[in-house]
Order: structure tokens, then sequence, then C-alpha cells
């Protein structure tokens, strides 16, 4: 992915594009986040509060995961 570079030019109100979504492949986004977590990076605080898009059938899986495991 290239990185995006815009110029200054003082003006505030400029429209700009919203970002493009960007796929990877579920493993390596999993082994990303486990050792993000793992080791405990301040990072993953700044994207708490976002909201991500999973398939359907995913977050199945999720939301039966969630009820099912023993809470702590």
């Amino acid at each position: 992915m290239r990185p995006r570079l815009r110029i200054f030019t003082g003006e505030e109100d400029v429209a700009t594009l919203p970002e493009p979504a960007v796929n990877i492949p579920f493993a390596e986004f999993t082994q990303i986040l486990t050792d993000a977590s793992r080791t405990d990076r301040t990072w993953l605080q700044d994207f708490a509060e976002d909201e991500i898009g999973v398939s359907p059938d995913l977050y199945e899986v999720l939301s039966a995961y969630r009820h099912l495991r023993p809470s702590a």
C-alpha cells in the first residue's frame, strides 16, 4: 500500500475522499493482533472504538464463541 501524500495549502474545508478498503488474509490479521495483544501494544487502544466489517458467517462464529466461552 502506497502512502498518500497531500499538499497543505492552508485551506481547512478541503473535501477528502474516503480511504479505500484493504483486504488481507484472515490468518495474517489474527497473527498481527495476537502478537500486538500479547505484547500489550499501545496502538491497539487507538482503534478500540473503531468498527470493522466482517462477513456474516464470521460474525455468527464470533457471536457464538462470545456466548459459549466462560466469562472471567
